[in-house]
C-alpha cells in the first residue's frame, strides 16, 4: 500500500471510493466472474468520470501557485476537458479549453452536444483548433496558456488527460489502495483488471499502484488510440516517473505494462461493429451504459477476451468503468 494521502496534497472532489460490485447477467453471458469499478457515477462533477479522480491531486498544485485559470485541452468530445471545466468550476477558477478535431467523426451535431456543451454551461471558453490525436505537446495548448498570461492571468496548464504531468499518476496509483481495501471488505481478490487506455495516466497509476502490493494482478490496457506503439510508451514513462516520484523501491518492466490492441477500431474516437456491439451488450444485459472512445472499446475487450477464452477457469475480473457516456448523444447515428 502506498497510502498517498499522508505525503502528497488531495483536493477531494469525487465520491470514493467508487462502488465495486458484480455484473450477474454478464458474468452469466460470459462465463466468467465479472465485477465492476463505477468511476463513472463517483462524482457530483459534471457526470464525473476518470479525471476528477487525478484532478484531486493537481487542483492542490493549482492553489499553490496562485493560478487562476485552468488550461487543458482535448478533443472535441473530450470528457477530460469537460472534467477540467467542472473542477475549475467548483474552485471558482477560470477555464480555458482547447478542443482539437481528433476523431473524423462527420456528424453536424458533434461540436455541440455531449462533453463540450456541457463544459460551455460551465463557463468554460472552448477553442476548436488543432487536429490529429498525440500524447505530444500541442501548438494549440501553448498559445492557449500564452493567450491567458497576455491577458494578466495565471494559467495552470494540464495536458491532454492530466496524463504528462508530474502529478498525473497519483489519482490511479491510489486508486489500487483503494481496490485493496474494498477486496478485504468484499472478501475477493481480483486477477485481472481491464481498463480503457490511451494517454497513459490511468493505467500507468493502476501499474504503480497494485505493483506496491503482495499479490500480483494483470492489468490489461484496451488501446483505444489506434496507435498502440504511442500508448504503450506514454504508459511505461508515466509509470516509471509516477513509481520515482513516490518511492515505489520496484522497477517498473516492460511486461509490467500490458496493451491489447485488438480492440481499438479503425481511429481514435472512431467506433467499429465490435465497439458498438460492446456497448450495445453490457446496456442490453446490466443497464450499464460505455462510451464509443473509451469504454465502449474496453468492454468490448473484456467480452472478446472472455469469449476466446482468455482468462482462467476461476479469475475475478474487475472492469475499471471511467465514464465518457455524455458523449453518446453526439455518436447518435451509429445506433440507427
Amino acid at each position: 500500500m502506498l497510502n498517498l494521502e499522508q505525503r502528497f496534497k488531495r483536493h477531494k472532489l469525487a465520491f470514493l471510493p467508487s462502488p465495486i460490485h458484480q455484473l450477474p447477467r454478464l458474468s452469466e453471458e460470459l462465463g466468467v466472474e465479472v465485477w465492476a469499478k463505477r468511476d463513472d457515477i463517483s462524482s457530483g462533477l459534471a457526470y464525473g468520470g476518470n479525471k476528477v479522480r487525478k484532478l484531486e491531486w493537481l487542483l492542490p498544485d493549482a492553489i499553490a501557485q496562485g493560478c487562476d485559470t485552468l488550461v487543458s485541452i482535448g478533443g472535441v468530445q473530450s470528457n477530460h476537458t469537460r472534467q477540467v471545466a467542472a473542477v475549475a468550476a467548483a474552485a471558482g477558477m477560470k477555464c480555458k479549453l482547447v478542443q482539437e478535431t481528433w476523431a473524423p467523426w462527420k456528424d453536424e451535431i458533434y461540436d455541440k452536444v455531449g462533453n463540450i456543451l456541457l463544459s460551455r454551461i460551465m463557463g468554460a471558453e472552448t477553442l476548436l483548433e488543432g487536429e490529429g490525436y498525440s500524447t505530444a505537446e500541442k501548438e494549440t495548448w501553448k498559445r492557449a496558456l500564452d493567450a491567458v498570461r497576455s491577458e494578466g492571468g495565471r494559467p495552470y496548464g494540464i495536458p491532454a488527460g492530466a496524463s504528462d504531468h508530474r502529478l498525473g499518476g497519483l489519482g490511479y496509483a491510489n486508486f489500487a489502495d483503494e481496490v485493496a481495501r474494498q477486496e478485504k471488505e468484499l472478501g475477493v481478490f481480483f486477477d485481472i483488471v481491464i481498463v480503457a487506455t490511451c494517454t497513459g495516466s490511468t493505467q500507468a497509476g493502476m501499474v504503480v499502484g497494485f505493483k506496491a502490493q503482495e499479490k500480483e494482478r494483470r492489468v490489461i490496457g484496451i488501446d483505444t488510440s489506434a496507435i498502440p506503439d504511442m500508448t504503450r510508451t506514454a504508459v511505461t514513462k508515466i509509470a516509471r516517473n509516477t513509481a520515482d516520484l513516490v518511492e515505489l523501491g520496484k522497477p517498473i518492466n516492460d511486461e509490467d505494462v500490458i496493451i491489447d490492441e485488438r480492440f481499438m477500431g479503425t481511429a481514435y474516437g472512431i467506433p467499429d461493429e465490435v465497439t458498438l456491439a460492446g456497448i450495445q451488450t453490457a446496456a442490453r444485459l446490466e443497464g450499464m451504459l460505455t462510451d464509443p472512445v473509451y469504454e465502449g472499446k474496453s468492454v468490448a475487450g473484456l467480452i472478446g477476451m472472455a469469449q476466446a477464452g482468455e482468462f482462467d477457469k476461476g479469475s475475478k475480473v474487475l472492469y475499471a468503468h471511467l465514464g465518457g457516456s455524455p458523449a453518446l448523444d453526439a455518436y447518435h447515428s451509429a445506433f440507427k
